[in-house]
C-alpha cells in the first residue's frame, strides 16, 4: 500500500509563496550588456519624404497644402538657379518647381520638385521619391552620406549649395535615393 503524503499548513504556505514569487533577473555583465544595448540614435537627425514630379509639382503641392494645411516654408523655381554654362533653359523649364517644402507636423516636412530633363533628371513613376535626411552638422552629414553611398552611386557629392545648405544626393546599393543636408544656420 502506498503511503499518503501529508502536507502541513506551513509547507502549504511555503509552496504558495514560492509560486507567487517573481523570477530573479540575472544581472547583465559587461559582455552581455554590450551585445544587448541599442546604439545611440541622434535626436537631431530627421528624415522626410522628397517627391519628384513631371511638371505638375506646384499643382500637387497646392493639393497637399489643402489636405494638410499650413504654409509653404519655401518655394523656388528653376529660373532662380545661377545659370549653368552650356545648359540653356527654356522659359517653360524656368517656371517649374526647383524645390518646395510644406511642414505637415512639428517633425515632418513634405518636400518636392519637378524633374528637369534639361538637367538629366527625368521622372519615372515608381522611383519618383527620395528620402531626405537633415543632419545637425557637416560632420554627421558626411558620415551619413558616406555610409549610405557605400556600394551605391553618388549623384551629387556633399558641398555647399547656392541656396546655402551643405547638401548631397546618392542612390544606395538597394536602389533607394537619398538626399543629405545641413540647413544653413539662421543668423
Amino acid at each position: 500500500m502506498a503511503k499518503k503524503k501529508v502536507v502541513t499548513k506551513a509547507a502549504k504556505k511555503s509552496i504558495k509563496k514560492s509560486a507567487t514569487r517573481k523570477p530573479v533577473k540575472k544581472k547583465a555583465t559587461k559582455k552581455t550588456a554590450k551585445k544587448s544595448a541599442p546604439k545611440k540614435v541622434s535626436k537631431h537627425t530627421l528624415i522626410n519624404p522628397y517627391l519628384t514630379f513631371a511638371g505638375n509639382c506646384e499643382e500637387a503641392f497646392n493639393f497637399y497644402k489643402n489636405v494638410f494645411g499650413g504654409k509653404f516654408q519655401y518655394i523656388g523655381r528653376f529660373n532662380e538657379m545661377p545659370p549653368m554654362e552650356g545648359k540653356p533653359m527654356s522659359p517653360e523649364e524656368g517656371q517649374k518647381i526647383m524645390h518646395v517644402s510644406l511642414p505637415i507636423s512639428e517633425e515632418s516636412i513634405l518636400m518636392g520638385s519637378d524633374s528637369s530633363e534639361a538637367f538629366g533628371h527625368a521622372t519615372v513613376m515608381g522611383n519618383n521619391f527620395s528620402i531626405s535626411v537633415n543632419a545637425p552638422n557637416n560632420s554627421k552629414a558626411d558620415h551619413l552620406y558616406n555610409g549610405l553611398a557605400a556600394g551605391g552611386r553618388a549623384t551629387m557629392p556633399m558641398s555647399i549649395t547656392f541656396w546655402g545648405s551643405y547638401f548631397g544626393m546618392l542612390t544606395d546599393k538597394f536602389g533607394i535615393q537619398w538626399m543629405v543636408s545641413v540647413e544653413e544656420k539662421k543668423k
